[in-house]
């Protein structure tokens, strides 16, 4: 991740990304949440859950990189999922 574009945007990437450090899992509070959403969105962001909490994992414990970097390196893939959910958002008709 680069420092070109919206700080504020890539500081909240960042501060989102931080959440990966605990394992994937859907608490109860996330099941409410989630209520009405789409399938194909729930099932992106329960991949990128899963695929973020490990990645963030193996880049501490396997590489042993700064937990600094591994948390922008996860919030760099975050974009990525971030985008596919947009891809699947319908907008409303006006």
């Amino acid at each position: 991740m680069t420092k070109t574009g919206n700080k504020h945007a890539r500081r909240i990437l960042v501060e989102a990304a931080w959440n990966y450090r605990h394992k994937a899992n859907i608490s109860r509070e996330l099941q409410i949440r989630q209520q009405g959403q789409p399938e194909v969105i729930r099932d992106i962001a329960w991949k990128a859950q899963l695929r973020l909490s490990q990645r963030y994992r193996h880049l501490r414990m396997g590489r042993k990189l700064h937990q600094n970097k591994a948390c922008v390196a996860v919030a760099r893939e975050l974009c990525g999922f971030i985008w596919d959910i947009g891809r699947h958002v319908e907008l409303p008709e006006e």
